[in-house]
């Protein structure tokens, strides 16, 4: 497992490398969001992270969230950044949940919004985009953006805040940077359309193999899990 001193130096590390790239951009820090993604992760190691002041997690499954949740500080703001199915929805209702960063269908949004409503909330949605038009990804093509967030605008409980997505793993990580262009330059033509309920200024994108690129293109929030927690070790799912 990875020490406390490690993941403490990885935070550092992290850090200033957002520093780094937010410069380069002309941008602030507090621009960007830093959300941990503890995707396999044991307790213990979230919490060494929330020790050294991380207060944003994010998984992939509900049933970690679920898990986790109960078991760390309650200050903690929780994102769901995985595929959702419908089921799992009811779930994510409990006050815990920042924003879910997957809508991907009207359904999908539907089940969302009537089970906020039940619950007396306003839920926080991104829009997450297949940019690289991935047969193994999930998410709406850009040219189906702005149908489906006019289409989910309207329902109660729930704001459609932005664009997510989960460009192809690189090992270089300029290879990306049109897939994280093409997700500002669909964000920025949606916006501009005023939308009724609709306030597109965040952008999820950039993990660890390229979160500096997908800052210099106007991220606002990053995923970032193995440079901070190290590989992921999916033994540790039922520690």
């Amino acid at each position: 497992m990875t020490s406390a001193i490690s993941v403490k130096n990885n935070l550092i590390s992290v850090e200033d490398r957002i520093r780094a790239a937010c410069s380069r951009s002309g941008r602030s820090r507090e621009d960007v969001l830093l959300v941990s993604v503890t995707k396999t992760k044991p307790i213990p190691m979230l919490q060494e992270a929330y020790d050294c002041g991380q207060r944003n997690f994010g998984e992939n499954k509900v049933q970690e969230i679920t898990r986790k949740s109960p078991l760390l500080p309650e200050d903690i703001r929780w994102h769901m950044i995985g595929h959702l199915q419908k089921n799992k929805v009811k779930y994510l209702m409990d006050g815990r949940i920042a924003m879910i960063h997957s809508v991907d269908s009207a359904d999908l949004a539907l089940e969302i919004s009537k089970r906020a409503v039940q619950a007396g909330i306003v839920m926080p949605v991104l829009i997450e985009v297949n940019a690289a038009g991935e047969a193994s990804k999930f998410g709406v093509a850009p040219d189906a953006c702005e149908n489906l967030v006019r289409t989910i605008a309207p329902l109660e409980g729930i704001r459609v805040r932005g664009l997510m997505t989960s460009a192809p793993y690189t090992e270089n990580a300029e290879t990306n940077r049109p897939y994280f262009r093409l997700l500002r330059e669909l964000a920025v033509d949606i916006q501009s359309k005023s939308i009724d309920n609709v306030n597109i200024n965040a952008l999820s994108m950039g993990m660890s193999g390229d979160f500096e690129v997908a800052i210099e293109e106007g991220a606002t929030i990053v995923r970032i899990g193995t440079s901070i927690f190290g590989e992921r070790d999916y033994s540790a799912m039922n520690a």
